[in-house]
């Protein structure tokens, strides 16, 4: 491929458009209006957002679907310090994004001029890479270098800041067909003797059980997964990341594990003698759940051999690619039979399936709400939850039989579920879309209903309305002595009235024998719609 003259700015574009990229998410700004300018000539839509961080995410909802490095753009200064809840969000759930920042011209960098921001140096410790450009030749290689760091191994935010006068140098274009960089070598395969061991290790199991993170996503590895755990007839839990990756309604699947798990997970768990870990990093908030693993076999299977062993003991270590490694165990794996093993874990799942309880006056149930959405959702549906109360209320209550769960696990942003969702349904326009939040986080990212409204990505958005910070309402609730500061949310404003205001239709619900109507409305509407659910202040998070 012959090279051609032109300006990094429209470079940039090239690279975007030869990686594939169909939308991006930014906002612009002085410092990178040079790569808008030549935005505008491509067919690469720019999805503008109200908020940086808003950007990132969205960009964040967009690789889970695709699972492609998504693209994000902001300015210098303050438009990249906002992206950086965005690029620590990304990175604690190894999801891959390049991030695009403007910067300053080289030669005022260290100058402290106007919206000048060591960005490569505040971002450093959650990008798995970044870049400011000194060398405009370097450019077609810096890209095509981040766009491959960002998507292979565990993924994760890389970071390419732009000077402004880079942006506007001249230099002859040719895009690299491969990459290599001699200290990446990621390992995908998987060592056979260590697979050879874990396989005969399941074998001699008489209680196995899978823990299925996000990883699993990650590498594809959905339908081997299915087919793997049926083979060998071992149960199944999730970490949060990890949720959706099995159906909902089969019988080998026991919930979420972890401090607001269920009981039937985390007793599995405990009760194992062997545990299968796949793409899961099993954080401080899973690790909780385990008290009584002494003893048992784990195998833990993870691309990224930093985290094997980090949190919890390995007993056989397997570095690479999950569908890689679940491929070859399939070929070795025979049909067993736990029958006394599935049948123990199942008498305590009976005793976690209690009656609802009772609304109160003018409240409903979520936990019997998120039960009424979950029966009448469709079947390509995504549900991207955010974080606090209503994240673990639709956790363990949403049973999504096909479909994708996302939300904000390791990172735990609130103001997340949104524009992650925005982002999801720009990459699978046919998938019903929900985002579920709180009153407290719904208030840090309704800006974006303009979003939606302006590029017609209709997204569903329910919100659960207490009028407290509900989850740091109930720790001080538990923990301190109920002396209550900081979480009342009196001043916010009337949400229907909010809604109206962007031509959005919304209803409110303060009844559960409204809930059915009210879903049916939602989910009959073809554009974006409200609906916000009335729930008690005192409602617990685990119900």
């Amino acid at each position: 491929m012959a090279s051609e003259r032109m300006t990094v700015a429209r470079a940039m574009v090239k690279v975007l458009e030869a990686e594939g990229i169909k939308t991006v998410f930014g906002y612009p700004g002085a410092a990178i209006c040079p790569f808008y300018d030549e935005l505008i000539n491509s067919p690469i839509h720019h999805v503008l957002v109200r908020h940086e961080a808003n950007g990132g995410h969205a960009a964040n909802g967009y690789a889970r679907m695709t699972r492609k490095p998504a693209v994000a753009i902001a300015t210098s200064g303050p438009g990249a310090t906002n992206l950086i809840t965005a690029i620590a969000t990304a990175y604690m759930d190894s999801i891959p994004m390049v991030i695009i920042t403007g910067q300053v011209s080289s030669e005022q960098i260290g100058r402290d001029v106007f919206q000048e921001a060591d960005i490569t140096g505040a971002a450093e410790p959650f990008v798995k890479h970044s870049y400011l450009v000194k060398n405009p030749d370097e450019v077609p290689v810096i890209f095509k270098n981040a766009f491959y760091i960002a998507g292979s191994g565990r993924p994760g935010p890389v970071l390419v800041d732009m000077p402004f006068d880079i942006q506007k140098a001249q230099i002859d274009f040719e895009y690299p067909d491969t990459v290599d960089i001699r200290s990446y070598k990621p390992s995908v395969q998987g060592n056979k003797l260590q697979i050879k061991r874990a396989v005969a290790a399941i074998e001699k199991s008489k209680k196995p059980l899978i823990c299925a993170g996000g990883g699993i996503f990650t590498a594809g590895a959905e339908n081997l997964l299915c087919e793997f755990m049926h083979i060998a007839d071992i149960p199944v839990v999730n970490t949060m990341m990890g949720m959706s990756s099995v159906p909902a309604d089969d019988d080998l699947f026991y919930g979420m594990i972890g401090m607001h798990g269920v009981k039937s997970a985390n007793y599995a768990i405990n009760n194992c003698d062997l545990l299968i870990l796949l793409g899961a990093r099993v954080g401080d908030r899973a690790v909780t759940a385990i008290s009584r693993l002494e003893g048992a076999t784990v195998i833990h299977i993870d691309v990224d051999p930093a985290e094997i062993g980090k949190n919890l003991a390995a007993t056989i270590p397997v570095v690479g690619d999950v569908k890689n490694i679940l491929g070859e165990m399939i070929k070795l794996a025979k049909n067993y039979d736990h029958y006394d093993w599935k049948q123990e874990i199942s008498e305590i799942r009976k005793t976690q399936d209690k009656p609802v309880l009772a609304s109160q006056d003018g409240c409903v149930n979520p936990k019997a709400f998120i039960r009424t959405l979950s029966a009448k959702l469709p079947e390509n549906v995504v549900v991207s939850a955010d974080v606090g109360q209503n994240q673990i209320w639709t956790c363990n209550n949403i049973g999504l039989k096909s479909g994708r769960f996302i939300t904000s696990g390791g990172m735990g942003t609130m103001g997340y579920s949104i524009p992650a969702a925005i982002g999801a349904k720009a990459a699978s326009p046919t998938s019903e879309v929900i985002a579920i939040c709180g009153d407290g986080s719904f208030q840090m990212q309704f800006m974006e209903l303009a979003t939606m409204i302006q590029h017609g990505i209709a997204v569903k958005v329910i919100v659960m309305t207490n009028n407290r910070l509900g989850m740091v309402r109930e720790v001080q609730t538990n923990t301190y002595d109920n002396r209550l500061t900081a979480v009342f949310l009196d001043g916010s404003p009337d949400f229907i009235k909010l809604a109206d205001s962007y031509g959005i239709p919304a209803r409110r619900v303060t009844d559960i024998a409204d809930a059915d109507s009210a879903i049916n409305d939602m989910l009959s509407c073809d554009g974006c719609y409200l609906l916000e659910v009335r729930v008690a202040e005192n409602e617990k998070t685990i119900l």
